[in-house]
């Protein structure tokens, strides 16, 4: 099965809780940290790795559990699979404009023009960051990231508007589920894309 867990990092910017979440990590992940100029690109670093720490203490995992990190603005998410080579790739991402130079490049001229079907702004950006999370989970979850390209499949809602994938290239083969989150006091688009089929529709908030 797989689960989902979202964090605010808002803590992290104090440098007392920065400084100890930081002591917590590993060596390697110390460094990816410190290579970051940002405040904010540190302390999502340093949030994302002190959330998956603390799901894997409170859920038992073993250490070769398949698992995917993510973070935009002041949030990181994490997801899992307990389902044994399963693969899993999840996405977050704050809402911002709609991107509609974004969306010509890099999403399927069918997915474009379901975007630009909507008459309003808003509905168009809901659409945009939805496709971004859906798409990005995917590429995730194939473990080649924007070496695939994004235009090699596409995404596409079933009679019930959930996303499925309507193409997708021929190396990989198995069935692939999505699962999308919304937590009310967030404003961001998540998604999970994964090979195992058990979902839980839960999302979990974790505090750091």
């Amino acid at each position: 099965m797989v689960k989902v867990w979202v964090a605010d990092i808002s803590p992290l910017f104090s440098g007392e809780k920065y400084d100890a979440c930081y002591a917590a990590l590993p060596d390697w992940r110390k460094k990816k940290a410190d290579s970051l100029k940002q405040e904010q690109a540190r302390a999502q670093s340093v949030g994302v790795w002190t959330l998956w720490m603390q799901v894997c203490r409170k859920e038992g995992l073993p250490e070769d559990v398949s698992y995917n990190l993510s973070h935009s603005g002041n949030y990181v998410m994490c997801a899992y699979s307990t389902r044994p080579g399963a693969r899993v790739g999840c996405d977050l991402e704050m809402l911002g404009e709609f991107r509609e130079k974004t969306a010509r490049r890099f999403f399927c001229q069918e997915e474009y023009a379901y975007i630009l079907k909507e008459e309003r702004e808003e509905e168009r950006r809901n659409l945009f960051y939805r496709f971004w999370v859906l798409k990005e989970s995917f590429l995730k979850a194939t473990r080649r990231g924007m070496g695939l390209d994004t235009r090699s499949f596409q995404i596409g809602w079933d009679e019930d508007g959930r996303p499925v994938l309507v193409k997708k290239p021929d190396e990989y083969p198995e069935a692939y589920f999505y699962q999308e989150y919304a937590v009310e006091e967030i404003p961001a688009k998540m998604a999970v894309c994964t090979t195992d089929p058990e979902i839980d529709g839960n999302i979990f908030i974790e505090k750091i």
